[in-house]
């Protein structure tokens, strides 16, 4: 099940901030005058209510942590990694609403980001964007064509996707729009891999570089400028779940500790 946080930090901010007015309009004078003590309830809405619009306006506003569960967009990103986003790189969107309120840039090809998922907005997804409104996109022979200028590649070596299965794949540097990156293609099968389409108006064709482990827009669409959630910047801290650890106590093994600090 799926937690929406910034609804229930909306709900949080709100319950505990009419417990507060009602308690200051009708209670707290006769309380003063009597002299009694504040009633539990309300001493945990006035001390909390500040701590809650706090991590709300952080939250939904500058940064917000994410969990990368899948390694779709191996091997930039890894599985079970954590990553800060910068929520205001798209302009200003109002908690739980999803409203965008101020305008402040665009995604632009290459831009790793976070959306709600098309088919289920209460889920989070994290791709490369790839095509921006208008772009013509084709990808055949797993290599990308974007406005019929081809995205070129350079094989670096051989590696194994544990995520997929152990999973023969290639290392390739790809210059997608002057943004380098590297990416995996499978030696053998895959998914998807021949395209041509437009990107539509208020519209984004995302993918991952983990290119044939990687559910995207190449099976589920486009992704609507709404769903927009922020643009990735920084891995604060990455969890080596294949890495089997005989004792517990050893857990800190399984840390990716270089990875820790990497710019997205």
């Amino acid at each position: 099940m799926q937690i929406d946080l910034p609804l229930i930090l909306v709900w949080l901010a709100f319950i505990t901030a009419i417990i507060w007015l009602i308690d200051e309009w009708f209670f707290a004078r006769r309380r003063k005058i009597m002299q009694k003590k504040m009633p539990f309830l309300v001493d945990c809405a006035r001390s909390f209510l500040p701590i809650i619009l706090i991590v709300l306006v952080v939250r939904s506003f500058i940064i917000n942590p994410y969990r990368v569960p899948s390694g779709s967009l191996e091997p930039t990103i890894l599985t079970n990694e954590f990553i800060v986003v910068n929520q205001f790189a798209y302009g200003l969107r109002l908690p739980a609403l999803n409203k965008k309120i101020l305008s402040i840039g665009e995604p632009k090809t290459g831009d790793i980001v976070v959306f709600r998922y098309p088919g289920n907005t209460k889920i989070n997804y994290i791709k490369r964007v790839i095509g921006t409104p208008g772009d013509h996109i084709v990808y055949k022979n797993k290599t990308l064509y974007i406005n019929g200028k081809k995205a070129q590649q350079q094989y670096i070596k051989d590696a194994i996707d544990y995520g997929e299965g152990k999973v023969p794949v290639k290392v390739l540097w790809e210059n997608l729009v002057n943004k380098p990156h590297l990416i995996y293609i499978r030696k053998q099968g895959g998914y998807v891999d021949k395209l041509d389409i437009v990107v539509p108006k208020n519209m984004y064709f995302m993918m991952g570089d983990n290119r044939d482990g990687s559910e995207d827009s190449r099976y589920w669409g486009f992704v609507p400028e709404a769903n927009l959630e922020g643009k990735a910047f920084f891995v604060w801290f990455s969890w080596n779940k294949y890495k089997n650890i005989p004792h517990w106590y050893n857990f800190y093994r399984k840390i990716r500790w270089h990875r820790i600090g990497t710019r997205i």
